[in-house]
């Protein structure tokens, strides 16, 4: 049972709970070669320099849409835009439109995504342990199908996507939409993320606990909590003066 005067855990999606499955440079260059573009080393490198590079430019996929037909046009426009934005760097090809309906695709399929191995049984200790769990993304619509095809889906109570909230991390309406759902205050829910600035700083300026999954074992800080797997977690919310500022 759980022993800690948290209700809700959230988590990030990508990064967090799953990742690409190899590399974007390696699936985007796949989905290319059919078209002529050469699949190197290089190549693939470029390409994950150009998709970061125009990835933490672009604006964030927010939008003043409410019909899901019209959320899911502009979703996939952004996405355009940004999966141009990377070729233009490496290299337009022929035949850039069908690829990118592929590669859409594909990105919304579980071959494109590998599940972190203590991704489940974490998830299932926290259930059983009494704990409701939630996502907070600044994914697309496509989580869901992502989410389901990964065996995800049913071990959540809440998914917050920002398209859907009309708000992105980290900015903290996002959060405040997820606490929403479950009717808490943001002191009892911890939001545990790869990113410093989307997830933990985001959710502390929103007043909630704010995690680093640092899968690396790279960072440290004394301003937040970190751990380096899922497995952690449990024992890091079972400590007596769990705060955020309180690195485990």
């Amino acid at each position: 049972m759980k022993n800690s005067a948290m209700t809700v855990v959230f988590f990030d999606a990508a990064g967090t709970l799953f990742n690409v499955k190899g590399s974007v440079g390696d699936i985007y260059l796949r989905y290319a070669k059919p078209y002529g573009v050469p699949t190197t080393p290089e190549k693939v490198q470029a390409v994950n320099q150009a998709f970061a590079e125009a990835f933490q430019k672009a604006p964030p996929p927010i939008f003043s849409v409410t019909s899901p037909e019209k959320l899911k046009q502009c979703e996939r426009l952004w996405w355009f835009d940004l999966v141009h934005a990377v070729f233009y760097r490496v290299g337009m090809f022929e035949g850039f439109d069908d690829f990118f309906e592929e590669v859409y695709q594909a990105f919304s399929q579980k071959e494109s995504w590998v599940l972190y191995p203590d991704t489940i049984p974490a998830l299932q200790q926290l259930k059983e342990a009494g704990y409701e769990l939630g996502i907070i993304s600044n994914f697309d619509t496509r989580l869901f199908s992502i989410l389901r095809e990964l065996g995800l889906q049913t071990l959540f109570d809440s998914i917050t996507i920002s398209s859907l909230a009309g708000v992105a991390k980290p900015g903290p309406g996002i959060f405040s939409y997820a606490l929403a759902q479950h009717a808490v205050n943001p002191e009892e829910a911890i939001h545990v993320g790869d990113s410093v600035r989307d997830d933990v700083q985001g959710a502390l300026n929103a007043r909630l606990q704010g995690v680093l999954l640092d899968r690396q074992g790279e960072q440290r800080n004394a301003l937040y909590s970190t751990i380096q797997t899922l497995d952690d977690l449990t024992r890091v919310l079972e400590c007596d003066g769990f705060s955020a500022g309180t690195n485990r």
